[in-house]
């Protein structure tokens, strides 16, 4: 058995693990990261950059149908799935060299290419190693949950870490769940040429702000997908190449199947027990991501049981490596973080929603500021006038902000800036947005804060009547 010290191991080289071997090597802390499957995790092969990449062939191709207006003739695209799925392996295999082994190892990061388990609260075995780290990072992330509904186990089904392989356009997909990478992947198959259907237990993404969540339900439906709510899956079955799914509110048969309803943390091979790290679903945590059982270790991303987005596992890796490698007190905060279904239109969510707003400030102390994208001129001239943006205001103070309709995703970064910096809403009133962007529509935002308070005021129509009397 070989044996080595280290003063950080990480285990687990998605996207925070990497995040803190990149920091930590180059900052002097002798680093050992441990990885059992493919270097960039989750998100690189089968999470966020694959489905992406696939939602922009359906881009592509929903392009090619949606001209008329523009004075451009429509025709039908001749989409060839197995090429489309190309293009995801070809970003994928782009990006690739940017979380490979060969650049790790670059920064001065041990990469060791086995899983990792604890044998002691100090150590963990990987292979034929045993690492004994001052800091142990848990970074493993999440896979794809399957719910035990009868007769999954009988039937071909695919997740996000295999839909992406499947070369054979599906001719009728059945997709159960309703969220983000439900409807992602609803929207990029529709546009693609298959059939698709979503069976939804509850309400199709029930975790976003309900007006702007219908927006983007009804772009779907509107160009063809069938989405079925309160829906529970209650039985499974294949026949004849085609699959059955009996709900509690009838039956759906298609061709292929797609669960797509959760995420469930990668711990299970870790051995945390040995470790004394506390778990249930995920590793406890501190404010810190320190594990309340073990000092030693930390745990970040979807490992940590909070929010499931690559870029939480990124701030994650900030707030300990402040921590780890220069002994500051360092706190991880949710208010201030982004998040963004990818449909067209995109919605984008920062902070509290409109009703979580009132929930926690009371009615009176919340104030909407919000601002059409049908007004916005860049959007008119683009014909992308659905959605709206809405700010959650409490003294002041944006404490969330939802915007619904095109790149959404990029407009949101204003408002985490905001929340994250405690900025009031005059901070982006004052700025200066080009003309004509769409970034205007967070400058009209807060316009539309202030402008009751300047219009509808009499005490600032006597000062101005004032000063056009008296004042030369």
């Amino acid at each position: 058995m070989n044996r080595i010290k280290a003063d950080v191991l990480i285990i687990g080289a998605g996207s925070g693990g990497l995040s803190v071997a990149a920091g930590a090597s180059q900052m002097g802390a002798k680093t050992v990261l441990l990885e059992g499957h493919k270097m960039g995790g989750d998100c690189l092969n089968y999470g966020c950059v694959p489905s992406k990449a696939l939602l922009a062939a359906g881009k592509q191709a929903h392009a090619m149908t949606t001209g008329e207006k523009y004075g451009v003739a429509e025709m039908m695209p001749q989409v060839d799935y197995a090429a489309a799925k190309d293009h995801v392996h070809n970003v994928i295999a782009t990006i690739e060299p940017n979380d490979s082994v060969e650049r790790f190892e670059g920064f001065g990061v041990n990469v060791i290419q086995e899983y990792g388990r604890f044998i002691s609260p100090t150590e963990v075995q990987a292979g034929d190693t045993v690492i004994e780290a001052r800091r142990i990072v848990i970074a493993t992330g999440s896979g794809p949950f399957v719910p035990p509904i009868p007769g999954v186990e009988d039937v071909t089904y695919y997740t996000n870490e295999n839909i992406f392989d499947l070369r054979e356009k599906p001719d009728h997909l059945l997709i159960i769940g309703g969220g983000p990478i439900g409807m992602e992947m609803a929207q990029a198959h529709i546009r693609l040429g298959s059939k698709v259907t979503v069976i939804e237990g509850l309400k199709a993404m029930g975790k976003d702000d309900p007006e702007a969540a219908a927006i983007v339900l009804e772009k779907m439906r509107a160009e063809g997908v069938e989405i079925v709510e309160d829906a529970l899956a209650e039985q499974i079955s294949e026949k004849g190449g085609q699959i059955t799914v009996k709900t509690s509110n009838g039956s759906f048969t298609g061709s292929h199947l797609l669960m797509a309803v959760g995420r469930k943390v990668n711990i299970d091979k870790l051995d945390l027990d040995k470790g004394n790290v506390a778990h249930d679903r995920a590793v406890k945590v501190d404010a810190g991501m320190r594990s309340t059982t073990n000092k030693r270790v930390y745990a970040i991303g979807d490992a940590a049981g909070g929010l499931q987005f690559t870029h939480v596992a990124g701030y994650h890796a900030g707030v300990i490596i402040r921590s780890m490698l220069f002994g500051l007190p360092s706190k991880a905060k949710t208010d201030h973080i982004p998040w963004v279904t990818y449909t067209d239109p995109e919605l984008a969510q920062v902070g509290l929603t409109e009703a979580e707003a009132i929930k926690r400030h009371g009615k009176m102390a919340v104030t909407v500021a919000r601002f059409d994208y049908d007004e916005n001129d860049r959007a008119i001239a683009q014909g992308k006038t659905t959605g709206f943006i809405k700010v959650m205001v409490v003294k002041g103070r944006p404490v969330g902000a939802t915007i619904v309709g095109d790149q959404a995703g990029e407009l949101i970064g204003v408002w985490a800036l905001a929340i994250a910096n405690k900025l009031k809403m005059s901070a982006v009133a004052a700025m200066v947005a080009p003309y004509p962007t769409l970034g205007e529509i967070n400058k009209r935002a807060a316009g539309a804060y202030f402008s009751p308070k300047l219009f509808d005021n009499p005490t600032v129509k006597r000062v101005v009547g004032f000063v056009q009397k008296y004042l030369p």
